[in-house]
């Protein structure tokens, strides 16, 4: 296991009605004035920001609002949100909605307490040491960047999808009330499911030895949103599905599930840049089509690995005279599972023809860049990657 630190400062509310603590606990936090940051009308329909608003006003908490907050969140509108701060001297921002909404914040937030455009940290590789206070009322259990120190945006000029890590933009409070999650699509809950997923298995596969006790925890973890995901989907309204998937949203993505482990997500990265083109593909979707091809890809790097996560997750029976062959029904288990759940398993399902390949990789790979992964992955890797998941 690998020298690490671990802390998580985000105070988390969990359960129903949460939301009322909003503006007494925003006030706690030294808030002055507020900017209420939000996606599109289903927040409004849902009444979720009557109450978060009404929770403000009883504080005596003042607020602004900013919504449009699209999928990708765009740095077009980040923008406009940091103007709209300075202006009206905003100190803490609230993210009601999912992930885009949160990263969105964030963004705003570094640029307000940096007095910078956010940009200019992903363009000069630069971390930023401070970001305004940021708090999330989830309305999807999906990126988990209600409690993680990432922030993923969209360039809207060049189409780049890119992210900031850094532990300044970390969450002061997350409210989570798995109630808000009801009216969640389904395809929007399989996508959750899957980013759930994802953001634990790309700590899981990083070539780290001796991390048995990491594992065992990122292992419950995938079980218990594998049958969380199914029973969800059969039943939106099932409030301990919704609970489990809600809560393994933050703690797949807070760093519990790679302590001791270098975490590299090439995955990720790959599929950034396909959503980055292709604004329409949604990220967990992306996810389900590429994590099964790079597996397939990497799989004779760490045979063994691959064979534990079938045997112990998608319950495949060890062959411990021809691991791969376990490895191999494992990741057949993950893509029958993703069908399953409604989530696309090809490139095509995902409208990706092979001649929109080198645009895509282009992007990824600009400037000599490679990936790293269990080996470097080019422009010659990433492209046998996506034939894989054709």
């Amino acid at each position: 296991m690998n020298q690490f630190v671990f802390c998580t400062p985000t105070k988390v509310y969990f359960g129903r009605g949460v939301e009322a603590a909003v503006g007494e606990t925003l006030r706690s936090f030294g808030a002055g004035k507020v900017l209420l940051h939000y996606g599109g009308s289903s927040a409004r329909r849902s009444g979720l920001l009557d109450k978060v608003t009404g929770s403000l006003q009883q504080a005596g908490l003042p607020w602004v609002e900013l919504g449009g907050v699209e999928p990708n969140p765009k740095l077009s509108l980040i923008r406009r949100g940091i103007e709209l701060c300075r202006a009206e001297g905003v100190d803490f921002l609230l993210a009601v909605g999912g992930g885009s909404v949160v990263d969105s914040a964030k963004a705003i937030g570094v640029g307000l307490a940096n007095g910078c455009d956010p940009w200019d940290f992903i363009e000069n590789k630069t971390v930023p040491s401070k970001c305004t206070p940021v708090g999330v009322v989830l309305t999807l259990a999906a990126a988990g960047s209600e409690m993680s120190n990432s922030d993923v945006i969209t360039n809207d000029e060049n189409q780049l999808k890119r992210g900031i890590t850094a532990e300044a933009v970390r969450p002061a409070v997350a409210f989570l009330n798995p109630e808000n999650t009801f009216t969640v699509s389904k395809f929007q809950t399989g996508c959750g499911i899957v980013d759930i997923m994802m953001h634990t298995l790309e700590r899981y596969f990083t070539g780290d030895a001796d991390c048995d006790l990491t594992d065992r925890l990122a292992e419950g973890l995938l079980i218990a949103v594998r049958d969380a995901g199914r029973a969800a989907i059969a039943d939106p309204a099932d409030y301990h599905a919704r609970a489990t998937l809600m809560w393994a949203s933050s703690l797949s993505h807070n760093d519990l599930t790679g302590c001791g482990k270098d975490r590299k997500f090439p995955v990720h990265k790959i599929e950034h840049d396909i959503s980055g083109v292709h604004d329409n593909v949604a990220h967990g979707a992306g996810l389900a089509v590429l994590f099964p091809a790079w597996a397939e890809y990497v799989l004779s790097y760490d045979v063994m690995k691959f064979a534990q996560l079938a045997n112990r997750v998608w319950g495949i029976e060890m062959n411990f005279d021809h691991p791969e062959v376990t490895a191999r029904e494992g990741i057949r288990a993950m893509r029958a599972y993703f069908r399953e759940i409604g989530m696309p398993t090809t490139m095509k399902e995902l409208g990706i023809e092979p001649e929109d390949y080198d645009e895509i990789i282009g992007k990824t790979t600009a400037g000599g860049t490679t990936l790293r992964s269990y080996l470097p992955l080019g422009p010659d890797e990433i492209r046998a990657i996506y034939r894989l998941a054709e």
